[in-house]
């Protein structure tokens, strides 16, 4: 008897580690997911755990209410002070413990001698478009950084997706003067390595925070002088980085940008080169962003050539999770799709990729290579993208050209890659 027991221990345990990503964690706490996550890799587990014994300097920028009222409230002040410091830090987006007026000075003052910092980053270069654009480096207190992109009028990204945000680009003709893009970075590199990109070039350095994550946006708000809601910004997660392999970072921080910057949930796009069972995630949040799929090839062979994530998560179970993805009224999801010169972008590519995702409510938005060092492949002709469209539509799959936003500074999609050549030409 305790032999047989013996065994099926053992069998339980075989089982158990041949599951690489089957491990849970339970997040409750203010605006984080309360939802049970998966780890993909017992490794990542174990990052996590040395990184949570590493010593680093206490921040406030990525901190819920919640928190905030708690640590308050551990420092001998009333609650409502928490909620006070909630709003210094993300909807008048103080840059030091001197700027919240409305604390008390001898508080303001503790927070100093404490070494708490506020956690705000440092812009470290900037570049400026003969468009508009303005690609930033931002910096980080532990010599890492990342970029992030301010596009007035945007990239026509959003159009035809169903929001308010895709609503006033379509009834502007395309074309208005009144709203913004940020794009913002999740990760310190990348870990994806897509073929066509740049930032695949860098590898992948460390996650970014939740603070990390809501200070570029907040950063690049203070640089250009803009108050959401106010004034009208939409966020695309879709800088440095996978924002699904950073899921709990990247949700909190979505949460926080919505509750204190004061961007709805309705302005924000993740893009996801297609970590599956975080889309199925995505879909149980309460607040979430729009969804966008980067795809890029219609078919298995292409697309782990191009995307070597493909060979975990294969197209077909990538374009089930995007038919089983709760959407809401009126919103579509939206697939991207980089043209690559002779690559993937024939006529009966097009065809073949109008097959696959016929019957979904989404999107298409077509991304003519933005080229850079490094990278093999080349831009196609518009007529060519102009061709791939059309049969799309006719496939009856609206489709979209999203307009290159910042190239001559490296700032387009894809090409992000802390390029700072550009300061010395």
């Amino acid at each position: 008897m305790l032999h047989t027991l013996g065994n099926l221990c053992e069998n339980i345990v075989i089982a158990v580690k041949s599951i690489s990503y089957a491990v849970f964690v339970v997040v409750r706490n203010g605006c984080e997911p309360a939802s049970a996550r998966l780890l993909y890799n017992r490794k990542e587990l174990l990052k996590r755990r040395q990184s949570m014994t590493e010593d680093k300097p206490p921040v406030l920028l990525g901190r819920t209410l919640r928190e905030l009222t708690d640590f308050v409230e551990e420092a001998g002040q009333p609650s409502y002070r928490g909620r006070q410091l909630f709003e210094a830090l993300y909807r008048q987006r103080v840059e030091s413990a001197d700027q919240i007026s409305t604390l008390p000075l001898e508080f303001r003052q503790s927070l100093s001698q404490r070494g708490l910092s506020l956690g705000v980053p440092s812009i470290e270069k900037k570049f400026t478009s003969n468009d508009g654009t303005v690609r930033y480096l931002i910096g980080f207190p532990d010599g890492q950084s990342v970029e992030t992109v301010w596009m007035p009028e945007g990239d026509d990204g959003e159009a035809g997706d169903g929001s308010e945000a895709g609503n006033e680009i379509d009834k502007a003709g395309g074309r208005t003067w009144d709203r913004a893009t940020i794009c913002v970075s999740s990760q310190v590199g990348c870990a994806v390595d897509c073929q066509f990109c740049l930032t695949a070039l860098l590898g992948v350095k460390r996650n970014l925070t939740a603070g990390e994550i809501v200070g570029q946006v907040c950063a690049v708000l203070n640089d250009q002088n803009v108050f959401p809601p106010q004034d009208r910004v939409n966020i695309v997660f879709m800088g440095m980085g996978e924002p699904f392999l950073n899921y709990e970072n990247f949700m909190k921080a979505v949460c926080l940008l919505a509750e204190g910057v004061g961007i709805p949930e309705s302005r924000m796009t993740v893009s996801t080169a297609g970590i599956v069972p975080r889309i199925y995630d995505l879909g149980a949040e309460p607040v979430r962003p729009k969804l966008a799929i980067s795809l890029n090839a219609p078919n298995d062979g292409l697309r782990s050539r191009l995307m070597p994530i493909n060979r975990k998560w294969n197209l077909e179970k990538l374009v089930t999770a995007a038919r089983d993805f709760p959407l809401r009224n009126r919103e579509r999801l939206t697939f991207e799709y980089v043209l690559l010169d002779g690559v993937n972008d024939s006529q009966q590519n097009a065809r073949e990729f109008g097959e696959l995702i016929r019957g979904i409510r989404a999107k298409v938005n077509l991304i003519a290579l933005n080229p850079g060092p490094g990278i093999a492949f080349q831009t196609p002709a518009e007529s060519q993208v102009a061709q791939f469209q059309k049969i799309l539509i006719a496939a009856g799959v609206p489709t979209f050209i999203r307009r290159p936003r910042g190239r001559d500074i490296y700032a387009a999609c894809g090409q992000l890659k802390r390029t700072l050549e550009l300061a010395a030409s």
